[in-house]
């Protein structure tokens, strides 16, 4: 058994954090297989109740050569658990594996005398889990989902109706929504990330308004924010940045849609000379699932004769990311579907002007024009024509650019999101974010 860095008899209140899939870790390996946005919004969230007078334990699986005890710092550690063999296990069937989780996780709790204020768990297999956790130890269970399995459903078999037996076979989506239903049913709050959610979690899973809680995910403002225009023009000079960049982030997954992407682009480069977009798309090592989604956006890039506009960044080391942002000229969200979108955020808080999927909840609390734009990205002309207004109008950029950094700021700070993740433990009121932005709405009037 390796040694505890974290006092288990510290006088400060613990929180337990559960989140069992893909590699969770102190310096995670994202773009690894289920290993994304989720990840760092469990460790962010962490690092900050830490800073608000708590220790934080992150429980996550252990498989493969992981150590059991990966220290975050002196109040955030994760412990990794083992159940279902040495092998990574995809999130979707890891539901199966839980129950032996479960029973290993308890005995570790009980021989390390360990304490809990309440779980927060994290997509629905950590759900299953800490639910059972709850049960056991008789303590509070928030639990955010991240994204709905209905909704998932719901979009891909509308985007690709001829692929839902498949789709039923990837995603397991009747186990994940049977098993969400009764999630939902037991835990004590169920914490939506994006307007969308919050309705949906009301109108098909039946879930009391009052169980529910809104609060958006978080950023890092000491990483994300922007800098003068020759700050700017020094990094891009440092990273190769030259014309008018539009920049999409993410793992190399179908639902980023950046296909959708490359072909709105080119109608924006059809009219903008100096268009080029730059794709940091996958992980550091690819599987061979993302290896062939790549080799399709290649030959996507290639059959439109844009090989001298498009450039293929690969992965992003987490320390460049921020500077990534801020050399762009536009940044791009053009998921299928998106929960949230913490890379637009990101870009947003870094002074990039921004466009965001409609197919998600972000859109919902922006005021178009104002703190970003929103298109369709299955239609390449919506979503061509609004990367060229911005990438055109440089009194657009400058707007969106100043206003959305402060939009992001305003609302979507990780300190903001854990005050608020505690407030609804203690059951006290605190500042949340709308479920519809109307900052620019026209009074309505009933006599029109």
């Amino acid at each position: 058994m390796e040694e505890n860095p974290v006092n288990a008899q510290s006088s400060l209140p613990r929180i337990a954090m559960v989140s069992t899939h893909g590699y969770v870790a102190s310096a995670p390996p994202l773009g690894a297989a289920d290993t994304g946005g989720q990840v760092v919004y469990v460790l962010e969230l962490s690092r900050k109740l830490a800073q608000l007078g708590y220790e934080v334990d992150i429980w996550t699986r252990r498989f493969e050569d992981q150590p059991e005890i990966d220290p975050v710092n002196e109040q955030v550690r994760v412990i990794r658990v083992p159940c279902g063999g040495r092998n990574f296990v995809p999130k979707e069937y890891l539901y199966e594996k839980l129950p032996e989780w479960c029973e290993n996780a308890l005995r570790f709790i009980k021989k390390r005398g360990l304490k809990y204020e309440f779980i927060n768990s994290h997509y629905w297999d950590a759900g299953v889990a800490g639910q059972h956790l709850s049960e056991v130890l008789d303590l509070p269970h928030l639990h955010t989902p991240h994204s709905l399995g209905l909704w998932k459903k719901r979009q891909m078999e509308a985007d690709y109706p001829g692929d839902r037996e498949k789709f039923e076979k990837q995603y397991n989506f009747t186990k994940r929504t049977h098993h969400e239903r009764l999630l939902y049913a037991d835990c004590d709050t169920v914490v939506a990330t994006t307007p969308q959610q919050f309705d949906l979690l009301q109108a098909d899973y039946e879930v009391p308004v009052e169980k529910c809680r809104m609060i958006p995910p978080g950023y890092d403002d000491n990483r994300f924010f922007p800098v003068s225009e020759a700050s700017r023009n020094a990094i891009r000079q440092r990273l190769n940045f030259s014309g008018k960049v539009v920049l999409a982030i993410g793992r190399l997954a179908r639902n980023k849609g950046y296909d959708l992407l490359i072909n709105g682009f080119q109608l924006a480069a059809e009219r903008e000379a100096e268009a080029k977009l730059r794709l940091a798309v996958g992980g550091a090592d690819l599987n061979d699932a993302e290896q062939r989604i790549l080799d399709e956006l290649k030959e996507q890039v290639a059959r439109l004769k844009l090989e001298d506009r498009v450039l293929f960044e690969g992965f992003i080391p987490d320390e460049l990311l921020a500077d990534y942002y801020r050399a762009a000229d536009l940044f791009v969200l053009s998921s299928r579907y998106e929960p949230f979108g913490m890379t637009a955020i990101e870009a947003m808080a870094s002074g990039t002007p921004t466009v965001v999927t409609v197919h998600g909840g972000l859109y919902r609390a922006l005021t178009f024009g104002r703190h970003a734009l929103y298109a369709d990205p299955f239609d390449k002309e919506d979503l061509g024509i609004t990367m060229f207004k911005v990438l055109r109008h440089p009194r657009l950029r400058d707007r969106l650019a100043r206003m959305g950094a402060h939009k992001a700021r305003s609302l979507f700070t990780w300190t903001g999101i854990a005050q608020q993740l505690v407030a609804v433990v203690e059951q006290r009121a605190s500042v949340s974010l709308a479920l519809s932005d109307t900052e620019w709405d026209e009074p309505w009037n009933d006599a029109d």
